[in-house]
């Protein structure tokens, strides 16, 4: 069981991470929408496993609770390592990023007409961000936080779906 969490939730934290990245380097305009479908694509992965345990450990049948379990595992799996890929991708480049998001947010509004002491504002909550974010303590969290909610969603979704026998039946 311990090698079906591991395999999978690196296999889904290195898609999503992936995924994640290429959307910033690629930026499509629809970004957080792109970056949430990266994430469900990738913990699908969390079907996979609890479908993988089910059929071949516990002969086509499993309850909610290990389901959960082996779900969580694998989110739980996933989510670090998308915290480690993000943070060596931070570090490859040279923490830029939120330079880069903040710069970009400040240029969208300037454009969209913001101006004066509304701007001025907008800049200092983007300052204060660049700070809080430049804080590891602040900045691991919320990098896990990001997708960790998501893997709790997904595997109890697959949780529940994968209890019924009859829901992807083991072939064989």
């Amino acid at each position: 069981m311990q090698r079906t969490i591991m395999t999978h939730g690196l296999i889904a934290g290195l898609i999503i991470a992936l995924g994640i990245i290429l959307t910033i380097v690629f930026p499509t305009g629809h970004n957080m929408w792109v970056g949430y479908l990266i994430m469900l694509i990738g913990l699908s992965t969390v079907l996979l496993a609890i479908k993988s345990h089910r059929d071949k450990a516990l002969g086509g049948v499993i309850k909610f609770w290990p389901a959960f379990l082996i779900g969580l595992g694998v989110a739980l799996v996933a989510s670090l390592a998308y915290v480690l890929i993000w943070e060596v991708y931070l570090a490859a480049t040279h923490y830029s990023f939120m330079d880069d998001y903040t710069g970009h947010i400040l240029a969208k509004k300037k454009t969209e007409g913001l101006s004066g002491a509304a701007y001025a504002k907008l800049a200092a909550e983007m300052a204060q961000m660049k700070k809080d974010y430049a804080n590891p303590l602040n900045r691991l969290p919320e990098t896990f936080m990001e997708i960790f909610p998501v893997g709790v969603l997904v595997t109890l979704v697959s949780a529940a779906l994968l209890r019924n026998p009859r829901f992807l039946p083991a072939r064989g």
